[in-house]
């Protein structure tokens, strides 16, 4: 090949992948386009590769999104922002297939390119594409322009602005639901550009149309418009425009419409203030938590103390509470499980008192749920509830519910109070722990679950750094040091995974004089897991611990590992060896 021809081989290699028959070939030329638009150089990428592109739009749903991808970061390529146009047809292509993501991609794109456009450039070429989509004969085209107006609009001339709401306001009438529902969800971003009398006139009738559409899943999209168009519109506008429909919505017959206002009212109320919130919305929110279908009740249930903020404390006692007391023994375990999640954020809202007297009796009800989840989403927050009762209520109260999920049968629930012991060890003290709690921690090292016997040991660590050395020597170091005999070969691996994470927190002369003796002998174990770990132990102790200490006790074990009949603790013993010649070399 001469060098005049070179310019040309990049384009002729994309055209010929771009034919075959392999997909995966096809990708990865789609994926290389822009180190061939660099070969190119910008004129011939604008001249030949971006028709090309526009031509070749008959392909796989898999090569036609990476197309629509890579084309969106492509206006470097072309020679910047003053060519950004020539983007516009082969994205303008994309925008009309079937496949939904692909097209989604292409409006990603398109409103990334047209947020770079000069504004000549945007009125004289992306306003006509907005225009031509929006009157596609093909519903998908019609689809797509609903979420371009948003870029197109600012920059238009008034006739134009004019022209562009007009056709906004057919796409939400339009006769398939599917533009319908692109109308609605975009409504919001639109309407953010929209002149604040033109918004109240013509975008406000357009979202009340939309709201009483018949199809549920237009109407359901609505619900979205109703916080973005609240947060535009003046108080008294979204009392009058918004809040009325909220209330409406909240009564839907579909359920979905129902589930949408349940778990966006947070952000509703938000939108129509406080005041409305507590005269009109308060009602429409006890509703949805006493809704008969399950699904509305789970998301009302999820943003009850978002909501109980909003509101007064008496309010929340005399409307919600009597709410979440039913939801708490709902039949439904996950509406129980999603309450359990939020409740204990009530506990701050409401106060100690009203805790006391209305929470605590839920908290103990969830906290026996015969489903594990609902038991772990109240053991997780009760620091929440710490706050504002005090500890010494809250282990008169929830300490023996807590005590016995130690033991539960269900080994994720024992793994949160796991993890939860050290937060509650220095909330409770270390007297009141060694009561109530110490036996407990030294219980999960012999369980039947490797997961819970894992957590167990690193909460034996965590209690030594929350305790102190000293501590730890007189609860924890003898307990833990007995169990080496084991009988069961995983209790103790168990063991000294413990020693391993206790040296460090323990300092040198703990470790050489209890701890390094006992990890010593269990090197004779016989079996190999042991061994192997033996010297997985020495290797993590010996920073800790003297050079005299290394060379007497710990490098003549490793020797000794090293010459097993095992492989796996030959290995682990040479690891450990050379991890202390390359310190000692180092040094």
């Amino acid at each position: 090949m001469s060098i005049a021809d070179e310019p040309l081989y990049p384009i002729a290699v994309l055209i010929d992948e771009l034919k075959n028959d392999d997909i995966q070939l096809r990708l990865n030329s789609i994926r290389k386009l822009s180190t061939i638009a660099r070969a190119l150089g910008e004129e011939r990428t604008r001249r030949e590769l971006i028709p090309f592109l526009g031509e070749n739009n008959d392909d796989d749903d898999e090569v036609l999104l990476a197309m629509a991808e890579e084309l969106g970061v492509f206006v470097p390529f072309v020679g910047g922002v003053e060519h950004a146009h020539v983007l516009l047809p082969p994205l303008e292509t994309l925008c009309t297939v079937e496949e939904t993501c692909v097209r989604d991609k292409a409006v990603e794109s398109l409103c990334r390119i047209g947020s770079q456009m000069r504004e000549s450039d945007l009125v004289e070429y992306f306003i006509p594409l907005v225009k031509r989509l929006a009157a596609g004969e093909w519903f998908t085209a019609r689809v797509s322009s609903c979420g371009l107006f948003h870029i197109a609009y600012p920059s238009a001339p008034e006739m134009s602005k004019t022209e562009l709401r007009s056709i906004y306001n057919l796409l939400c009438q339009d006769d398939m639901p599917m533009v319908r529902r692109s109308a609605a969800s975009n409504l919001g971003k639109f309407a953010a550009t929209v002149e604040y009398t033109h918004l109240k006139a013509d975008t406000m009738s357009i979202f009340e149309d939309l709201t009483k559409d018949d199809q549920d899943s237009v109407r359901l999209l609505a619900v979205e418009g109703c916080a973005a168009l609240g947060k535009l519109l003046e108080p008294q506008d979204c009392v009058a425009h918004i809040l009325p429909v909220i209330v409406n919505f909240s009564q839907d017959k579909s359920w979905r419409v129902r589930y949408m206002v349940a778990n966006q009212l947070y952000e509703l109320c938000e939108a129509v203030g406080p005041e409305p919130t507590r005269t009109e919305l308060v009602p429409a929110y006890v509703r949805l938590l006493r809704d008969n279908e399950a699904e509305v009740r789970i998301a009302a249930a999820g943003k009850v103390t978002k909501f109980c903020r909003i509101l007064n404390p008496d309010l929340s006692i005399q409307h919600i509470l009597p709410c979440v007391k039913e939801l708490s023994s709902d039949s439904s375990q996950h509406v129980r499980s999603a309450l359990a999640s939020v409740i204990m954020g009530m506990a701050p809202v409401l106060g100690k008192d009203a805790t006391i007297e209305q929470l605590l009796p839920i908290f103990l009800s969830l906290l026996k749920d015969e489903f594990p989840d609902v038991r772990l989403n109240i053991i997780s927050k009760l620091d929440q509830v710490n706050q504002v009762i005090g500890i010494d209520l809250l282990s008169q109260s929830l300490l023996p519910a807590i005590v016995e999920l130690a033991e539960d049968r269900h080994w994720r629930v024992r793994l949160a109070i796991i993890e939860y012991i050290p937060l509650l060890a220095s909330q409770l003290g270390v007297g009141f722990f060694d009561d109530k709690l110490g036996a407990l921690c030294m219980q999960w090292l012999q369980d039947k679950v490797h997961s819970i016997r894992e957590a167990a040991a690193n909460n034996l660590k965590r209690l030594a750094e929350e305790f102190g050395p000293e501590w730890a020597m007189q609860h924890i170091i003898p307990q833990v040091l007995d169990m080496i005999s084991n009988p069961h070969y995983l209790y103790r691996m168990t063991i000294l995974q413990s020693i391993s994470l206790l040296a460090p927190v323990m300092g040198p002369e703990i470790t050489c004089s209890k701890l390094l003796p006992v990890v010593i002998t269990a090197s004779k174990d016989r079996v190999p897991n042991i061994k192997f770990n033996v010297a997985k132990v020495l290797e993590s102790i010996f920073p800790i611990v003297d050079q005299s200490v290394v060379e007497n006790s710990i490098r003549p074990s490793l020797v000794e590992l090293s010459e097993d009949p095992d492989v796996d603790v030959r290995f682990f013993s040479n690891q450990a060896l050379q991890a202390i010649d390359h310190v000692m070399m180092s040094s």
